[in-house]
């Protein structure tokens, strides 16, 4: 028995000793666990990693690394030196970096916030087509003598008169340049797109200030305004508003036996036509407050455009008295190898076009005062 008793023990003992060499190793392997950042478990930390300071310095902590998965209590980690300060202050954030802290990053919303960018309308009512030369000539007719009359048989017929004149509109360049470093188009590619949308919208932009009001002088187009006839009402209306004044316009432009198919208001000029009321205090304009038709008066398209000078209009055929030549369409071109460029690691972004625009007949186009001595 006493040798039984004695085998028992022998037993036990290797079974004790097995038990706290098992314990012993899950415990080592809990902890390295719950350094690992791949390691996923309800109560885990963070990494240890350069991005997160605090989740390093609980990692590297001896009392934490010392404990069990049976400890019960709390454990005091210090923090020193760069990590001693994980604040949105200064000096965590930094001037123009993110407002977000190493612990809470910041809600960045994709993409550039761009400004606005206004309706260009000016291209959607003008004739266009292409060219290939660096001029556009025609020859317009001045002036007509028409003698045709009754005759009779036999007798000596009237004679009439035609004059021409040779007209030339010269294709103008539209062009601007960026520069970017290299390394930005490394690490931030999306930049080159925008930059050329926003400097493609900057050139469409200015093309369309030239076509309305270009001086002819120097690389400037010559625009319509400058180049229409001016306002000469050939009949009046009692009360006579700014609406009066159109109607009146429209009448003269269609002098020239060529259909009017559009009138350019500043668009703060087109929100106080719709805001005009009867006697009754009643709006008269069917789109004031709620409608939803497109803009017309008498019949006519309004383009209502910041582009247009505020209390100025411009109506005309603009359909078949006007046309933009295109010898270039907008491009876009990005090199390296411009100025010093080369050496010195930017690149350089140039958007242009080439365009030139002809007003062949002006006497189909008017422009003046929106309100002359009228209130509205």
């Amino acid at each position: 028995m006493s040798e039984l008793a004695s085998k028992i023990g022998a037993i036990a003992d290797s079974i004790n000793d097995f038990k706290s060499e098992y314990g012993t190793r899950v415990s080592e392997i809990e902890k390295r666990m719950a350094r690992d950042p791949h390691y996923d478990n309800d109560n885990y930390i963070g990494a240890a990693n350069d991005n997160n300071p605090l989740a390093a310095a609980i990692a590297a902590s001896q009392e934490i690394q010392d404990l069990t998965s049976s400890f019960r209590g709390k454990a005091v980690v210090k923090l020193a030196g760069e990590r001693a300060d994980i604040t949105s202050g200064n000096t965590t954030v930094g001037a123009g970096r993110s407002q977000g802290t190493s612990l809470v990053a910041g809600h960045r919303v994709a993409g550039i916030i761009t400004p606005y960018e206004r309706e260009l309308k000016i291209r959607d009512v003008i004739g266009s087509a292409r060219t290939t030369s660096n001029s556009v000539e025609f020859v317009r007719e001045t002036s007509f003598t028409n003698n045709a009359a009754p005759v009779a048989e036999t007798t000596l017929k009237p004679k009439s008169d035609l004059a021409f004149n040779m007209e030339s509109a010269p294709v103008r360049t539209l062009a601007h340049t960026f520069k970017i470093s290299r390394q930005m188009l490394d690490d931030a590619p999306a930049l080159a797109a925008y930059i050329g949308r926003r400097g493609t919208y900057g050139l469409q932009f200015v093309e369309e200030q030239q076509v309305l009001n270009g001086s002819g002088t120097g690389q400037n187009l010559l625009g319509i305004v400058p180049q229409a006839t001016a306002f000469d009402p050939q009949f009046t209306s009692t009360s006579e508003t700014a609406i009066d004044r159109i109607l009146q316009a429209i009448s003269q432009a269609e002098d020239s036996d060529i259909p009017v198919n559009a009138v350019i208001l500043n668009k703060r000029d087109w929100r106080r036509i719709t805001n005009v009321k009867d006697g009754e205090g009643r709006y008269i304009s069917g789109q004031s407050p709620f409608g939803l038709t497109d803009p017309r008066l008498w019949n006519v398209q309004i383009v209502a455009t910041n582009a247009m000078a505020s209390g100025e209009f411009l109506t005309g055929a603009f359909g078949e008295g006007a046309s933009i030549y295109d010898r270039l369409e907008t491009e876009v071109l990005l090199s390296t190898e411009n100025e010093d460029d080369f050496v010195t690691n930017r690149a350089t972004i140039r958007i242009e076009s080439r365009l030139a625009l002809a007003v062949f007949r002006p006497d189909a186009f008017i422009t003046g005062d929106l309100y002359g001595t009228v209130s509205g």
